[in-house]
C-alpha cells in the first residue's frame, strides 16, 4: 500500500512521515534535500538550475514510486511525483524561470512516466497558509532554505490548491496552520484517526476541522 504526503515547502511533510513511521510501523520514502546535489545551488539561481533540478527530484520519485509499486509493505512518501509535475515545475515555468523548451520536455517524460504508475492509495494533503511556512522554514534554520522567495512560496500554494481541487484519488486534507501534529498528541492522535477512517472506514472522510 502507498501512502503519499503532499504540501508546500515547510508544511511538515517530514515529520507527519516521521510520526506516522514510529505510530504505525510503516516503510518510509524520505525526500533527499540533505544529499541533493543541485538545490543550493537551485536557491542562488533558480534560473540557471530550475531543470536540473526538477529532473533530479523526478528521476528520483519515479524510482520511488516504482520501487514502492514492487512491494507488499506499506510505505508512506515525504512528497510525490505528482507535485514536481504538476506544481513545482509549473511555478517555474509561470515565473519565467524554466524556458518554455525546458517545460515541454520536462512535462513529455512525466507523461511517460505516468503511463506506468498510478496513484498512490492515500494521499494526505497538509494545507499551510504562507505566514505558517515562513514560520516553520525559518524554524528549521536550514541555510539554502534562507533565500527562497515569497512569490516562489506563494505561486506553490496557488498551484497545490488548484491540482487538490481536481484531484479523483483518495484524498485527506490536514489543515496544518491549526493541527499541530508535530506539537500536540491531541491533534496526532485526531490525524491518525482520520487515516483509520480512510483507509479502513466505513464511512471516509476527506478534511480535518480546526
Amino acid at each position: 500500500m502507498h501512502i503519499a504526503i503532499a504540501g508546500n515547502i515547510g508544511s511538515g511533510k517530514t515529520t507527519l512521515t516521521k510520526m506516522l513511521v514510529s505510530h504505525y510501523g510503516w516503510i518510509p520514502k524520505y525526500e533527499s534535500v540533505d544529499f541533493n546535489p543541485y538545490l543550493a545551488d537551485f536557491y542562488e539561481d533558480m534560473e540557471r538550475w530550475s531543470f536540473n533540478l526538477q529532473i533530479y527530484f523526478l528521476n528520483k520519485r519515479f524510482k520511488d514510486v516504482v520501487d514502492i509499486s514492487k512491494t507488499d509493505d506499506i510505505v508512506v512518501q515525504d512528497r510525490t511525483i505528482f507535485e514536481d509535475a504538476r506544481i513545482f515545475a509549473p511555478n517555474l515555468h509561470d515565473m519565467g524561470l524554466m524556458s518554455t523548451r525546458d517545460f515541454e520536455n520536462y512535462s513529455d517524460l512525466f507523461d511517460l512516466m505516468m503511463s506506468l504508475v498510478g496513484n498512490p492509495d492515500l494521499l494526505i494533503y497538509l494545507r499551510s497558509t504562507i505566514p505558517n511556512l515562513i514560520s516553520q522554514i525559518q524554524k528549521r534554520g536550514r541555510d539554502y532554505e534562507k533565500s527562497i522567495r515569497i512569490d516562489y512560496l506563494t505561486g506553490l500554494n496557488e498551484k497545490y490548491e488548484k491540482w487538490i481541487s481536481g484531484y479523483t484519488g483518495n484524498l485527506l486534507v490536514i489543515d496544518a496552520d491549526h493541527i499541530k501534529f508535530g506539537d500536540r498528541p491531541e491533534d496526532f492522535e485526531k490525524v491518525t484517526d482520520m487515516i483509520d477512517a480512510q483507509l479502513y472506514g466505513l464511512f471516509p472522510q476527506t478534511k480535518i476541522e480546526k
